[in-house]
Order: C-alpha cells, then structure tokens, then sequence
C-alpha cells in the first residue's frame, strides 16, 4: 500500500482508447489515483476520431489526440500511411512530455499507447502497462522490455512478459458496477421491463458486434413467445435496423439500444448476459456475478478473445458459441440455458470466485508506489 510520503504536485498521463475495454479501465485508474490524491493533475492522451475523444471529456478529464491508427495485417492502402502517423505520434507525444512534464505515464491499450509510453520510457519516466488481455498484442510484449510494471489480469503471463514486473491485479470496471445491490426495480422501471418476465441482456461491445446482432435479430420471436424480455445493446451501426424490427414487439419488453450509459442498471435486471469476450467484458461479468454465453470475436489480434473466454470456460464459469456458428446456435441455447435454473447457479457461482476485487485501487497504489521509489 503507497504511503503519502512525498506530497509534491503530481501530474499523471494516462493513454488508452478504440474502444471501451480501453477507455473505462483508464477512467477507471484515473478516478482510483484522483480519490488518493486529490490534488494530482491528469491528461489523457488517445487517438483521433476514436471514441475516447468523447468519452474522457464526458468522465471529466481533458485528452490531447495523436494521428494514430493500427497497421493492417494484410495489404491495404492504409497501411502506407502507417509510418508517416506513428512518425507523427512520436513527435506529438514528445511535445506532451515536454510540456505536461508527468511523473508518471500509464498505458492501458489502443493506438495511442504505444508511441506514448515509449517515449515516455526513453525518457526514464514512470512507466506502467494494464494487460487487459490474456494474451498480449505485439505492441505491449515489445514495450515490456522498457516500462517499469505491468499489472495483468491473468495468471501465467510470465510467458510474455518480464516475470519481475508482472502485478496480478485484474482489470479495472466502472465503479457503478462495482454494487448492483438494490438497483433491480430501478433498472426495471428504467427499461420499462415486467419483474415477473427473464430478461436477457446483450452486449456486442461498445462498438456493437455483427455477428451477435444478426444472431439477436432472428431470435426476437422466440424470446417474444417465451415471455423472454431483451435488453439490446447494438452499437450506432446497427441500431435503426435493430429499432424497426424491435418495434414490431412493441409492450412486450424486447428493448434496443445504440450505447448503455447506465449498465448498473442493465446488469441489475439480466438473468442471462450475450456478451463478446473482450477483457473488459469479461471483468465486468465476474464481479457481477452473471450467467453467461460468449462469443468471441474473430476479428482480433491473435483470437485472444478466444483465449479469454477459455479461461472461464475451463472453469465451468461460461458458455461459449464460435462467431461462426452463432447464428445457427444462439437462439437454441440461449433457450435451454435461461430455462435450466441450475446450470444458471453453477456458472453464476463459479464465475463470481474468478473475480478480482478492488483491482483499480491496487494499481492507483502501484503507480503511486513507484513514484515514490523514483522520486526517493
């Protein structure tokens, strides 16, 4: 546990984005270190046009955007661009430094990450990473080498990175989730959803999922002729074709949404939760206790949304349906698990023991801790 022994302004960056499994545990990291001290000063570094633009401004804290996207694996025009935008970020980010003047940089993932907490080590600042993953990008294996901890949510992970620096910690959520404790009837009335129906809660992500929302969009009258309810979280790109079809059940408590500002109340009220297996996600999941089918996004960086869900597959904690089967499958067994009131139990039981508690507040401490040791 960090000690208040030196007490001097602080001023931290934290840098993450693409996506909410990115955003919220930066936020989250944020408002941990901000109850400590409350004097320190924060800046958030993300990428441009990304979504952490708006939702870090929204949380309170003011961002600065680096002309950053990702390099393609196959071949595409974008690609060519790749060198001049990382060139570009290097140099942005060096200004930030120069200016800012941190004492610490925080990287929890995205873009924008990367340049800054390389520079950020070059210059012998504190430097921490957030794994949020059970199998690592290329980006953090290669800056591993160089920062000064790097806070996972998985065992094992001494297979990527230094085993010396690695701190188990689990991955930061939003603190309204934290306690869903008497928030029920709220999110109830919030919804407009019947206590006397199940309810099934899907979420493709932030960003929304195709798969998921197509699979969804054929389930809609079974879950309507089953007294089934359906809180739908479909992202901004499927959301007027969700809307149309949802309104053919209107009364029926088959709701749809773009985004989920409050998922307290969302988590409140599920008695099954579709969901990706974003690292995120999957934290949210555990420490609310929820029963649950994953479906794994192909579309990522090694398949490590498969390697995430396996960990609590392995563990009897979660159902898992391939992406390419999700279609032909998820209506059926989305069916037979809500109606099997014990299978429910067990993966509501054995998913809340894999849960890591209070994991923000560990990691505000580390980044204190090693700001202390540098400063001494």
């Amino acid at each position: 546990m960090w000690k208040e022994a030196n007490l001097q302004p602080l001023k931290i960056i934290v840098s993450g984005g693409g996506t909410g499994g990115h955003i919220f545990p930066a936020i989250a990291i944020a408002n941990a270190i901000k109850a400590l001290r409350p004097d320190a000063e924060f800046l958030f570094v993300g990428a441009e046009g990304k979504m952490e633009m708006e939702k870090v401004p929204a949380a309170g804290y003011k961002i600065e955007g680096l002309w950053i996207s990702g390099f393609q694996r196959k071949l595409t025009m974008s690609n060519l661009a790749f060198p001049f935008k990382l060139i570009s970020s290097l140099l942005k980010a060096k200004k930030i430094l120069k200016t800012f003047k941190p004492n610490a940089v925080i990287g929890t993932g995205g873009f924008a990450s990367g340049p800054m907490l390389q520079v950020a080590a070059n210059k012998g600042i504190v430097t921490l990473i957030q794994e949020q993953n059970s199998y690592p990008g290329i980006t953090n294996k290669i800056l591993s080498k160089k920062v000064d901890k790097i806070c996972v949510a998985y065992s094992g992970m001494e297979k990527y990175f230094p085993k010396e620096k690695i701190l188990l910690t689990g991955n930061p959520i939003r603190q309204d989730i934290l306690s869903l404790e008497g928030k029920r009837d709220r999110g109830l009335e919030t919804f407009g959803l019947s206590a006397d129906k199940k309810t099934i809660l899907v979420i493709g992500g932030s960003l929304g999922a195709r798969t998921i929302n197509e699979s969804i969009l054929n389930c809609l009258e079974a879950f309507e002729k089953n007294n089934i309810q359906l809180v739908w979280q479909t992202g901004k790109g499927f959301y007027e074709t969700a809307k149309q079809e949802v309104a053919k059940y209107e009364g029926k408590g088959i709701k749809a949404f773009d985004f989920i500002q409050k998922m307290d109340y969302a988590y409140s009220v599920a008695d099954l939760v579709i969901s990706r297996a974003g690292a995120s996600s999957v934290s949210e999941l555990c420490l609310v206790k929820k029963p649950c089918i994953l479906i794994p996004s192909p579309n990522v960086a090694e398949d490590h949304q498969t390697k995430n869900a396996m960990a609590l597959v392995t563990h009897n904690a979660a159902i898992l349906i391939k992406d390419s089967e999700a279609r032909e499958k998820l209506c059926t067994e989305t069916l037979t698990l809500i109606n099997d009131v014990e299978q429910c139990y067990k993966l509501s039981e054995n998913i809340s023991g894999m849960a890591f508690q209070d994991s923000a507040n560990v990691i505000a401490n580390e980044v204190l801790s090693l700001i202390n040791g540098r400063v001494k």
